[in-house]
């Protein structure tokens, strides 16, 4: 079967349900940071900020890891169902479990708080390599759309809590009101997710043609989202991805053509999450704003960070050039002595507009990667590097949740 002109029917629907699904990937977990303030609150001494980010990355990178290693032969449908699935039993769970212990704070219900955070890890490990793999095969708004929705989560969590802390500020037990209603909403909107990815998206036809291109390009892991969308699929014997026979790039061939774009993913998220959301939680200071200082500053970097991603669908605004995204991402490590002397010594205004600029550059450079790197390869190999690219953006995020302890030194537990 040729495949000439791609078929454009269902793509702005396609797109929309890219955001949902990306929104959907870090919601429940963005919920949890978002609450930071209510879990401060019950857990005072245990840096819930740190300890919960830090318990969630292991798991994720494990995950996304071994999903990376075997991933030609990975039926995705069924993988990104069950990474859904997950983030819907996982916020339903954080919501019993207050419930359950009415609110107290202790260890035990902050291990459970950890535990809690531990599944949304391997749920984002089935989930964000595994869309990130299934979208590097279509068209490069499809990528876009998902990674902006990663942002949006972080944003529209962020004006929800704002909105719960105000409606019940005033009222008795209102922290805890607010980050329940919070809750709730999370948990319904992961099985909008659920409902979105099992039913509608396999049938567009605009993903049906990508997926059929990738099937006749050798794609083994398209066949279960094929036979969802009515389409039945028989993997060619000689298929590219059949171990007897392979005729794409290898794994590890992608890993050495495409270092560049691994380190530099690695580079941009390792910098954030050492500033995002422990230092700009814990080590900004008491300014005028008071029990909202910290909600503002998380929600000045979500913006941006969304604003940032949108940018580069603005083709001469694009960064393209791989030296220059290299460069791009060294230059940023300058915002750490930046942020460092601002806290210490400038006023909250400054504050805020050096963390949009981490915002919005970390979702500029991330997009602009995404993006770029699978041009010019093969359905199999572009899942390949879908997949290895998200494992490089963990990598860092794993590494910078641990650096960010390095801004507690001096200053005890």
């Amino acid at each position: 079967m040729a495949y000439g002109k791609e078929d454009q029917t269902g793509k702005h629907w396609g797109i929309l349900i890219c955001w949902l699904l990306g929104n959907g990937c870090l919601f429940g977990f963005n919920s949890m940071l978002t609450i930071e303030d209510y879990y401060t609150f019950l857990f005072p001494k245990y840096h819930p900020t740190r300890v919960v980010t830090l318990t969630y990355q292991p798991f994720v990178l494990t995950t996304t890891a071994i999903f990376t290693y075997h991933e030609a032969k990975v039926n995705t449908r069924l993988r990104n169902l069950a990474g859904y699935m997950l983030f819907f039993l996982s916020s339903f769970a954080a919501i019993i479990l207050d419930v359950a212990t009415s609110g107290k704070g202790g260890i035990a219900p902050f291990v459970g708080v950890c535990i809690i955070a531990a599944a949304f890890g391997v749920a984002d490990g089935h989930v964000q390599g595994g869309m990130t793999g299934d979208l590097s095969l279509m068209c490069p708004e499809f990528i876009q759309s998902f990674f902006a929705g990663l942002a949006a989560s972080g944003m529209i969590t962020s004006a929800l809590r704002l909105i719960t802390k105000a409606a019940f500020e005033n009222s008795r037990d209102g922290l805890r009101k607010g980050a329940m209603l919070f809750s709730s909403i999370s948990c319904f909107f992961e099985l909008l997710c659920v409902l979105l990815y099992a039913f509608v998206f396999p049938k567009l036809p605009i993903v049906k043609f990508y997926r059929s291109k990738a099937a006749s390009e050798g794609s083994l892991t398209v066949a279960a989202d094929l036979a969802a969308g009515g389409i039945q699929n028989r993997p060619n014997p000689l298929s590219e991805e059949d171990p007897s026979c392979v005729e794409r790039w290898s794994t590890k061939q992608l890993l050495f053509q495409n270092t560049d774009y691994a380190l530099d993913l690695f580079l941009i998220y390792i910098l954030t999450l050492s500033i995002f959301p422990g230092f700009l939680a814990e080590n900004t200071g008491s300014h005028s704003l008071g029990s909202w200082y910290a909600l503002v500053l998380i929600a000045s970097y979500n913006v941006w960070d969304l604003i940032g991603r949108y940018i580069p669908l603005i083709e001469h605004v694009k960064l393209r050039s791989r030296k220059c995204l290299l460069i791009a991402a060294v230059s940023r490590f300058f915002l750490i002595p930046a942020l460092y002397y601002t806290a210490k010594y400038s006023d909250q205004g400054w504050m805020i507009m050096l963390t949009s600029f981490l915002g919005l550059s970390n979702g500029y450079l991330t997009v602009c990667i995404l993006t770029e790197a699978p041009k010019g390869y093969k359905g199999p190999e572009q899942n390949a590097l879908g997949n290895l690219l998200v494992l490089s953006l963990l990598g860092g995020i794993f590494c910078g949740a641990i650096l960010d302890w390095l801004w507690l030194i001096g200053k005890g537990w």
